[in-house]
């Protein structure tokens, strides 16, 4: 009965973790063996997560209990919720020790192969290493300290809409890429400090840095120099989310803005993120690809900020129809009232590629590879949108 009144607590309580969660699609078998009538409110909770189900916690719980609750909570029946909300990305490689114990339970795997099926879920499987290992070296509580000498957050949103009334154009969040899987080395000259200042100087509202180091040769070292240097744009943090460990950090390391992607991350982990974001002062850009990720997304509650991305990141196929097929009827009018900002991202090269999504409805775009191959990338801005958009 603890367990489950712990369960009702109200949001303000909860401390700032996040479990590590289990992913694989097609669902797993998983053979349970319980008297534990906690089960099926656990599945009920997940399914149809309700205002606040993220708050699992009480106060007066010890820490290790609630992060052990948790863990139970959301990691035992991630398989499930992920299928039932249309997720492909499984989380972690599905083979391993055929037993697994968590809290009461036994439950056994079955399930071949340990080899990523995309780029993307290749992606997710080594951050999630990364992250573990990142979480052992740097815990939450040093995190919390560091955050009291972080530069202020700034405001992502704000900064792309006066972009937008002053130009008359969609602001632009300008990307600091070296690299990506799909295009491989982008620049080999790649001197993020000096990219960043050429994309403010030629009118960039906000900027994305890309901070993976693996897949798109990036750090969060390329973050912290960026707003050291005294860049006034405020800065997207364009990692790969997973665990609510990686707010805090990005945070800590000066972003005012955090990517999270809905082809990776169930309803519940974006509501609960989305929650700490605003906690963190960060603004949470929340990526879509699909129908499906786009209705998800609309139906939480605090999205601001949505991004959709002509790229296919499983097959990383480009279609920029994308953005213009999802932005019609009912989406485009549940977006007006919830005053939500659409960011259309990939595929953009030409004026013609801006004026195309603009008038789909989209108030910014993020562009990294046609502007950041260019020599001089702040005159590549003027190139893209036809007309000079910097403040001079």
């Amino acid at each position: 009965m603890e367990a489950m009144a712990s369960l009702k607590s109200p949001f303000q309580s909860l401390p700032p973790f996040s479990s590590t969660l289990r992913t694989s699609f097609p669902p797993t078998r998983v053979y349970i063996s319980t008297r534990n009538p906690f089960l099926t409110f656990s599945v009920r909770a997940q399914m149809e997560p309700t205002e606040g189900s993220a708050a699992i916690v009480s106060s007066s719980e010890p820490v290790e209990e609630v992060l052990k609750v948790k863990e139970w909570e959301v990691g035992m029946f991630h398989n499930e919720v992920a299928a039932s909300q249309g997720i492909r990305i499984r989380r972690r490689p599905p083979t391993g020790p055929p037993l697994h114990y968590v809290g009461p339970f036994e439950f056994r795997l079955q399930n071949e192969g340990n080899t990523p099926r995309n780029i993307l879920e290749e992606i997710v499987w080594n951050k999630d290493v990364e992250v573990a290992k990142l979480k052992e070296r740097k815990p939450l509580i040093s995190l919390k300290k560091a955050l009291a000498d972080a530069p202020p957050a700034r405001d992502f949103i704000g900064a792309l809409r006066a972009a937008n009334e002053r130009t008359g154009l969609p602001g632009l969040i300008a990307e600091v890429k070296k690299a990506s899987p799909s295009r491989g080395i982008l620049r080999e000259d790649f001197d993020p400090v000096e990219i960043a200042q050429s994309y403010e100087k030629g009118g960039a509202a906000c900027l994305s840095v890309l901070t993976d180091e693996k897949y798109f040769k990036g750090s969060f070292e390329n973050l912290e120099l960026i707003r050291k240097a005294g860049v006034k744009c405020p800065l997207l943090c364009k990692e790969f989310i997973i665990d609510a460990w990686q707010l805090y950090y990005a945070r800590s390391k000066g972003a005012d803005a955090v990517l999270l992607i809905a082809s990776v991350l169930p309803d519940l982990d974006i509501k609960y993120m989305v929650k700490i974001c605003k906690l963190l002062g960060l603004t949470a850009l929340v990526e879509v690809h699909d129908e499906r990720e786009f209705d998800r997304v609309l139906g939480i509650e605090g999205i601001e900020l949505i991004g959709i991305n002509n790229r296919n990141l499983e097959t990383f196929e480009l279609d920029i129809s994308i953005t213009k097929k999802l932005l019609e009827g009912e989406r485009r009018k549940i977006v007006h009232e919830k005053n939500i900002t659409i960011v259309g991202e990939s595929g953009l090269f030409t004026p013609d590629d801006i004026a195309y999504v603009q008038e789909a409805g989209v108030k910014a775009v993020l562009v990294g590879e046609s502007i950041v191959k260019q020599s001089d990338p702040g005159k590549g801005i003027s190139n893209l949108f036809g007309k000079d958009i910097s403040h001079s």
